[in-house]
């Protein structure tokens, strides 16, 4: 006896996508959005965190529901008609775009590389941004083999800078300084 969620149709390493297609787990559109959705699972640990700002909080549950609609995006063909399916819209992204114009106000001109570090739901964005920058990675790889919509390229890039200075604005709400990378001396050598 399975669990009422599972299926049997996905056993032998294949999927169905929206409109009816079976594809092969291993594609890169179900790496696309699969990193996707690790990417949502990482915000919902961000979410866990108690000293995370309200404002930021509340940004972050609606950056979900888009990753869910970026998912759903991406798990639909370009040509493949559902009136279920919502597509990543350029005003998703104008909304990222504004949080970040906002979220730079308050921040310190960037004058050198920052680590990644600081309290741990800095770091944690930090994480996202990087899981994120993986998933605008394969959604290229699906947009050289097929159409895509282009908005979800455009917002998923614009996504992981927002994840950036989210993670300097959390770091300056709790008090934690900044790490910055600094360079080796021209006299310092590597250890092997």
């Amino acid at each position: 006896m399975r669990p009422s969620l599972s299926t049997t149709g996905g056993d032998r390493g294949k999927t169905g996508l929206f409109g009816g297609e079976r594809v092969s787990k291993s594609s890169n559109r179900l790496h696309a959005y699969g990193t996707v959705d690790e990417l949502n699972a990482v915000l919902g640990l961000v979410l866990t965190e108690p000293d995370l700002p309200e404002h930021i909080r509340e940004q972050l549950h609606e950056v979900q529901k888009d990753l869910f609609c970026l998912g759903a995006d991406l798990a639909t063909p370009m040509g493949k008609v559902s009136k279920n399916v919502m597509r990543i819209a350029e005003s998703d992204t104008e909304r990222i775009e504004q949080w970040g114009v906002e979220l730079e106000v308050d921040l310190p001109a960037l004058q050198k590389f920052i680590l990644p570090s600081g309290c741990r739901a800095a770091a944690l964005l930090h994480q996202a941004r990087t899981i994120c920058r993986r998933a605008e990675r394969w959604l290229v790889h699906v947009a050289n083999e097929e159409p895509i919509n282009d908005e979800s390229l455009i917002y998923i890039n614009r996504l992981s800078d927002y994840f950036f200075l989210l993670s300097r604005v959390v770091n300056k709400a709790v008090g934690t300084e900044e790490a910055e990378w600094r360079p080796r001396g021209k006299t310092e050598k590597l250890k092997n």
